[in-house]
């Protein structure tokens, strides 16, 4: 896993033990089990997630992060940091469990990798919101996320199926 120090912090202050299914989000826990397809461009897509009209885009990396990105669900959340920011995390990371483990299952390999951000959102309250998705990096498309390591306005990382071997 790659992370920048924000996200590392956040980690370190999450209980991630007993990580599983029940973190998951209903709505979440459907995608991840309906398993990847791949688009006529090569992309490979969460099934649940996939369009019914395929889209365009810049290249297969692009069309990977846009069409598996979604914000966390986060309005049944607390508003308190102390409370909110734990579960969050313990959310997003369960998802990206599980569909990290379905996509290697399908694939047969772990090229795909997860991209998890956290960040205030840009209202009054300022409530930590997150985003989740997933891409397979390719050597002629620029990374998703250059530098994520020294990235300051969110928490962030880059995360691949051996990593999820730590929590899962």
């Amino acid at each position: 896993m790659r992370s920048n120090a924000r996200m590392s912090a956040l980690l370190r202050a999450t209980d991630l033990s007993g990580l599983g299914h029940q973190d998951i989000p209903p709505l979440f826990r459907d995608v991840g089990e309906r398993g990847w397809s791949v688009t006529a461009a090569g992309g490979r897509v969460l099934t649940g997630l996939r369009p019914q009209t395929p889209g365009r885009y810049v290249d297969r990396l692009g069309e990977e992060i846009t069409v598996n990105g979604r914000g966390m669900t986060d309005y049944d959340l607390p508003s308190a940091p102390h409370e909110r920011t734990p579960v969050l995390v313990r959310r997003c990371l369960a998802y990206v469990c599980v569909c990290l483990r379905t996509a290697q299952e399908e694939f047969g390999d772990s090229l795909v990798k997860a991209y998890v951000s956290l960040s205030r959102a840009e209202t009054d309250e300022g409530l930590l919101t997150a985003n989740v998705t997933f891409g397979t990096p390719l050597a002629d498309v620029r990374p998703y996320l250059p530098g994520l390591e020294q990235v300051k306005d969110a928490a962030v990382a880059e995360i691949s199926a051996a990593g999820c071997r730590a929590w899962w």
